[in-house]
């Protein structure tokens, strides 16, 4: 779309451009997240889908990366609104904050010398992966990063060639989606999705130290399951009880809620949709609506 924050300020995007040098280009020193904004038609607005809690996380990740804060969460939530705004849109849309080193300084280090500076821009988007379509699912040989390597939980610019290696591979297979597996060998997520399965009525997510991302769409996921009654552990999943599972979803602000038809070329339940991920799949997309009032307050209306 037209406007971006750049630099301080909205400004048009043929407007924003950085150095061939800068850092973040050459090391991939940067930070990122992904919001989604639903509109409304009947109200003509936008509904940002828990904006403070991605701002905040993305604080989070550049914490862990050694820099200062640059402004607040709600600060950032300020300038999304106004972004938003600017853009006018009349669909659904895809906000990007960023904060990256600006500097042009050689060497692969870190630190607020190099200048992390914020940047936000928004596109139009539809659905990343049908959500009414089950995916075809595929374990990778390659490994999810390990936190001794670079951080998973943070949303680092240069980690996503490890997610971008598995996916292709995965598609280069005929599946959709790639399945990460740990160093430990038990299942790790998606290449930018976390991952449930449920069995015999419980629905069992790998925790933190599976070296996942800590999903925001996953923690509200889990907290609607528990007020439907449905049990939800974190624990280790490995990859054989992929296959005999009852339904294995996906949960990520891009690709929402989307289930797996078969992994690895095994059917998985019946291959069609589950009773869960249908009931959690039309609460969501009734709360991203603002359609039911409970869970307003995870919606900031533009």
């Amino acid at each position: 779309m037209e406007y971006v924050f750049f630099k301080n300020k909205i400004i048009k995007e043929e407007k924003a451009r950085v150095p061939l040098a800068t850092h973040a280009l050459q090391y991939g020193t940067g930070v990122f997240e992904g919001i989604r904004g639903y509109w409304n038609k009947n109200e003509k607005a936008i509904y940002l889908f828990q904006p403070l809690e991605h701002f905040a996380r993305l604080l989070q990740s550049s914490k862990i990366m050694g820099w200062s804060a640059i402004y607040s969460p709600d600060e950032m939530v300020e300038f999304a609104r106004t972004l938003v705004s600017k853009n006018n849109p009349a669909s659904d849309i895809y906000i990007r904050p960023f904060i990256f080193q600006a500097s042009t300084k050689l060497g692969p280090l870190l630190g607020d010398e190099l200048q992390p500076t914020l940047a936000m821009y928004l596109v139009p988007i539809g659905e990343y992966f049908s959500t009414s379509k089950g995916l075809k699912g595929r374990v990778v040989s390659w490994r999810r990063l390990d936190d001794s390597v670079i951080p998973p939980r943070a949303k680092v610019s240069g980690t996503y060639v490890n997610s971008a290696l598995a996916r292709t591979e995965a598609q280069e297979c005929g599946a959709d989606e790639a399945i990460f597996l740990n160093h430990d060998g038990h299942v790790s997520e998606a290449s930018s999705a976390n991952i449930f399965i449920a069995r015999s009525g419980v629905l069992i997510t790998p925790p933190p130290s599976a070296n996942i991302l800590e999903g925001i769409t996953r923690a509200l996921v889990m907290e609607i399951a528990r007020e439907l009654g449905i049990s939800v552990i974190e624990r280790d999943i490995d990859r054989s009880e992929l296959y005999i599972a009852d339904e294995v979803f996906l949960t990520g602000t891009a690709c929402q809620i989307v289930y797996f038809s078969a992994i690895d070329g095994k059917k998985i339940g019946s291959g069609r949709v589950g009773q869960i991920v249908k009931r959690l799949q039309e609460i969501y997309f009734k709360t991203v609506h603002n359609e039911l009032p409970e869970y307003a307050s995870w919606l900031v209306k533009v």
